[in-house]
C-alpha cells in the first residue's frame, strides 16, 4: 500500500510535468503571434506626421496653402516620372502621400487629386489600389452629407472623380444632384455643366435614348444663347447619336441641320461628308430619290472645292444605287465620271475598282466586247499594283466563255493575244493616264449644274 507521502509526491511530479507541458504550449504560441506579419494599414489612414505641414493641426494662412500646393505639385511630378521609369510601386507611395497632404487643402483638393490618382491606378489595372482610393471618395461624400448641403462645386468634384474610377452610376447619381441644385437655385450655367457630364456619361453607357434627351436640351440651350459653336458640338454628337441607334430619320434631320450650321459659318468643307451620310440614311429609309439628290449634292459640292475624295465616294455610292434599283445604263455614266476623279487623283485602287464594276454591268448585260474592255483595263492596273490579278483573268476568261456561247460560228478574236502587257511600275500606268485627253478640259470645276440637273430631271428611280 503507498503511504500519503509516496502519494502525493506523485501528484507533485505529474502537476509539474503538466504545469511544464502547458508553459511549453504557451511559449510555442506566443511565438506564433509574435512571428505574424503586421496587417498593412491602408496607405490613406497613415497618420498625418510629414514635413511639410506643422506638427501643430491648425488652419494654414494662404501664403502655407499656397507654398504646400506648389510642394504637392513637385511630388505629383515625381510621381509621374516614377511611373514613366517603370517604378509603379514607388509612384503610389509618393502619390498617398500627396493624397494624405491635400486634405490639409480642403475636400474639393482633395477629391480632385483622389480622382486623377485613382484613374492612373484604373489604367494600371491595380484594383486594390482603386478601391483604396474610392473607399475615401465614398467617405468625403458621406461626411459631406452628414455636416451640411453639399455645393455644386464639390458636388460636381465628386462627379468627376467617380467617372474617372468608371463608377458611371454614381455619377451619374451625383451629376442629377447639381442639375437639382441648378435648377431650383437659377443657375443656367451649373445646369450646363451638370448636362454636359450627364451626356458624356450615358454615351459612356451606350444608353443613347437618354444621351439623346441630354443633347437635345443642350442644343436648345446653345440656340437660345446664339451659340454656333457648342451648337454645332451638339448637332454632331446628336448625328453620331441617332446613326449608332440606328434611327435614321432623325439622324438626316439633324444632320441636314448640321449641314445648314456648316453652310452659315462658313464651314463648307465638311459638307459633303455630310451629305453622302444623309443619302445613307434615306438609303436605310427606302428613300431613293432623296438619296440620290444628296449623293448628288455631295458629289457637286465636293468637285467644286476639289475634294476628290469625297466626290469619288459620293459618285460610288450613287451609282451603287441606281445598279441597286436596276439602272444600269445611269450607272454606267456615274462610273465613267468617277473614272475621270479617279484619275485626277491617281488613286489606282480606285481606278482599277471602277473598270471591275463596269466590267460586272456589261457582263452580267451579256455585252462582251466592253466588259472585255473594262476588265483588261482593270488588269493593267492589277499588274501594276501586284493585286488582284487572279480576279481579272478570272472576269476575262468568264468573257471569253460567254462570247464562245454567243456564236461558236463566229470568229473569236484570240482574248490571251490582246491581254494587256504587265506593267513594270506605277510610272507605267501613271504615263498612260496622262496621255488620255486631260479630263479636267472636258468638265468645268466651276460649272456642276448639267450634271446635277440631268439626274433629277430624269427622275428615273420614281
Amino acid at each position: 500500500m503507498l503511504s500519503f507521502h509516496d502519494s502525493f509526491n506523485k501528484i507533485s511530479v505529474l502537476i509539474g510535468l503538466t504545469a511544464l507541458l502547458y508553459s511549453g504550449n504557451l511559449v510555442t504560441s506566443n511565438d506564433t503571434v509574435l512571428s505574424l506579419p503586421e496587417p498593412e494599414l491602408n496607405p490613406l489612414e497613415i497618420p498625418l506626421d510629414d514635413p511639410l505641414i506643422t506638427p501643430i493641426p491648425r488652419p494654414l494662412s494662404p501664403f502655407e496653402q499656397k507654398r504646400l500646393r506648389r510642394e504637392l505639385d513637385k511630388l505629383n511630378q515625381t510621381a509621374q516620372q516614377e511611373l514613366e521609369a517603370g517604378n509603379d510601386n514607388l509612384a503610389f507611395e509618393i502619390w498617398y502621400r500627396e493624397l494624405r497632404l491635400r486634405r490639409v487643402l480642403g475636400r474639393i483638393e482633395e477629391v480632385n487629386a483622389l480622382g486623377r490618382v485613382g484613374e492612373v491606378a484604373w489604367n494600371k489595372t491595380r484594383t486594390e489600389d482603386v478601391q483604396i482610393i474610392s473607399k475615401r471618395i465614398i467617405e468625403l461624400q458621406e461626411l459631406s452629407e452628414q455636416e451640411d448641403p453639399l455645393s455644386p462645386a464639390f458636388l460636381i468634384a465628386l462627379a468627376n472623380a467617380y467617372a474617372k474610377l468608371h463608377s458611371l452610376d454614381n455619377s451619374i447619381i451625383v451629376y442629377r444632384k447639381v442639375l437639382n441644385y441648378a435648377r431650383e437655385h437659377d443657375s443656367p450655367f451649373t445646369e450646363k455643366e451638370a448636362l454636359q457630364g450627364l451626356g458624356r456619361l450615358y454615351l459612356a453607357k451606350f444608353d443613347y435614348p437618354k444621351a439623346a434627351a441630354i443633347y437635345e436640351e443642350l442644343l436648345d440651350i446653345a440656340q437660345a444663347e446664339q451659340n454656333t459653336y457648342e451648337e454645332g458640338l451638339y448637332l454632331q454628337a446628336l448625328a453620331e447619336i441617332y446613326t449608332a441607334s440606328l434611327q435614321p430619320n432623325n439622324a438626316a434631320d439633324i444632320k441636314q441641320r448640321l449641314v445648314d450650321s456648316y453652310l452659315a459659318s462658313q464651314n463648307i468643307e465638311f459638307v459633303p461628308p455630310l451629305k453622302i451620310d444623309i443619302g445613307q440614311d434615306y438609303e436605310a429609309l427606302d428613300q431613293p430619290e432623296l438619296a440620290s439628290q444628296n449623293y448628288q449634292e455631295a458629289y457637286a459640292l465636293a468637285w467644286s472645292l476639289q475634294l476628290f475624295g469625297a466626290a469619288a465616294e459620293a459618285l460610288t455610292k450613287l451609282a451603287n444605287l441606281y445598279t441597286e434599283y436596276e439602272q444600269e445604263d445611269y450607272a454606267l455614266q456615274i462610273y465613267q465620271r468617277l473614272i475621270q476623279v479617279e484619275q485626277l487623283s491617281y488613286n489606282y485602287y480606285g481606278l482599277m475598282r471602277v473598270y471591275d464594276k463596269i466590267g460586272e454591268i456589261y457582263l452580267e448585260k451579256e455585252q462582251y466586247e466592253p466588259a472585255l474592255s473594262a476588265f483588261q483595263e482593270g488588269l493593267i492596273l492589277a499588274r501594276s499594283l501586284n493585286h488582284n490579278q487572279e480576279h481579272f483573268l478570272a472576269q476575262i476568261q468568264k468573257v471569253s466563255q460567254g462570247m464562245n456561247q454567243e456564236s461558236e460560228e463566229q470568229e473569236i478574236p484570240n482574248i490571251e493575244q490582246n491581254l494587256p502587257p504587265s506593267p513594270t511600275d506605277l510610272d507605267t500606268i501613271k504615263d498612260e493616264i496622262e496621255t488620255l485627253e486631260n479630263p479636267v478640259n472636258d468638265l468645268d470645276i466651276n460649272n456642276i449644274d448639267e450634271f446635277e440637273n440631268r439626274f433629277e430631271r430624269d427622275n428615273i428611280l420614281r
